[in-house]
């Protein structure tokens, strides 16, 4: 069997390693403990925790032991990292029930059963209790005001101000990799690109206590062609959670990727072979179409199930192609079918206000059953309402069906 590294590689998921010979030589061998750290601060993942999902999934396929690292103690402080502003803390009981929506999430892509079983822990069992004094004079003393100052994950908030209990952060998060180390054996932290300086911070804590067997890795963000990160709609993040985020909707986000971006996203987030991959990914025009295609059913099933992603396959052909059914669209009830197309453009969450609502209408960008209506003040009726219900259409993609 290929060394997971390898596989990590040719599926492009790694961007930078502490020490790269001596984890190739670590990860030789089956059953290393490894972590990777999610913050709760909502009641579900999204895109951007997907490639760390598939990591974690990829590493324990190949034989090496997942501890999920809920960050219930850190996020009560909130990572700095490439934020403008300093997080809302988030009650105890607020992070409890998050953990436990992201525990429900996580099992479509680790097992917690077996010889090599991911277990998950929350850093509130051994953050929230520490003194103050004692683990600044143990931990805190080995951590350089001047080299953190210098770290990526603290430049941006400099500017804008950057609070002594932010600064925390990164010893908060260095000595989970100690305690992970200490109580598991764990020998390597993983993270995305934008967790480096915080995963140094822990590897040479580590090392610097007096083990030599603490690494680092992170693997790349999912961006698009111009730099931007994946996952981001008009409506916000694109989530793992369906009553967020329908699998119709995130369905169609994956069909809809540029053409461009079909090998790297198929490559990372679904487990098509990589020979598979690098053909449907070579196709132009028309047939790259029907690898999207493919790409979003393989992630859709991952996320929502088969029977979830056949019925969003089923969703799309009726609206695109003429053929299946639309009982699975995105929907919302009205109360009466009198109401303004304003008012239901702002229910169907196609805008996100009147103001923008309107100028969508006035440019010419709605659609309702299949008419574009450009009169602000149009208001729906009983006509409109064919076998209980009214299809919205904003540009040529984005439907919604209103149902009375």
């Amino acid at each position: 069997m290929a060394n997971i590294i390898e596989i990590l590689k040719q599926r492009g998921y790694i961007e930078q390693l502490t020490h790269e010979k001596e984890i190739e030589e670590l990860l030789s061998k089956p059953g290393v403990p490894f972590y990777i750290g999610f913050d709760p601060t909502a009641d579900s993942l999204h895109v951007g925790h997907f490639i760390s999902l598939m990591v974690a999934s990829q590493m324990q396929k190949a034989g090496h032991k997942p501890i999920i690292l809920i960050g219930g103690g850190t996020a009560t402080i909130g990572d700095p990292s490439g934020k403008q502003d300093m997080r809302k803390m988030l009650s105890r009981e607020t992070l409890n029930h998050n953990v436990e929506c992201f525990k429900k999430q996580m099992s479509r892509f680790l097992s917690f059963e077996g010889e090599n079983a991911a277990i998950i822990v929350n850093n509130a069992d051994w953050l929230l209790d520490l003194k103050y004094i004692d683990f600044m004079k143990e931990i805190g003393v080995h951590f350089s005001i001047n080299k953190m100052l210098a770290a990526e994950c603290y430049k941006q908030r400099l500017e804008t101000g950057l609070t002594f209990f932010e600064m925390g952060y990164m010893i908060m998060q260095s000595y989970d990799f100690l305690y992970l180390h200490d109580k598991y054996g764990c020998k390597l932290q993983m993270g995305g690109n934008d967790q480096w300086s915080n995963i140094i911070g822990g590897v040479e804590l580590i090392r610097k206590i007096g083990h030599n067997d603490a690494y680092g890795m992170t693997f790349k963000l999912l961006t698009t062609k111009e730099g931007k990160k994946m996952g981001k709609t008009e409506k916000g993040a694109l989530w793992l959670d369906a009553e967020k985020t329908s699998p119709y909707e995130f369905y169609q986000y994956w069909r809809n990727i540029d053409d461009s971006e079909v090998r790297n996203v198929m490559s990372m987030l679904t487990f098509i072979p990589m020979d598979k991959v690098e053909e449907l990914s070579s196709y132009k025009d028309e047939r790259i179409n029907e690898s999207k295609k493919i790409l979003a059913y393989e992630i859709t099933k991952l996320i929502h199930g088969e029977e979830a992603a056949k019925q969003a396959e089923e969703t799309a052909k009726a609206l695109f192609e003429g053929q299946g059914n639309l009982e699975n669209m995105p929907s919302s009830k009205v109360e009466s079918e009198n109401i303004s197309l304003v008012d239901a453009i702002v229910l169907a969450e196609i805008a996100p206000s009147k103001g923008q609502a309107r100028k969508l209408i006035e440019q010419g960008g709605i659609s309702l059953n299949d008419e574009k209506i450009t009169d602000v003040a149009y208001m729906l009726s009983a006509k409109d309402f064919k076998e209980g219900c009214a299809i919205l259409r904003k540009g040529k993609k984005v439907y919604h069906k209103l149902e009375k």
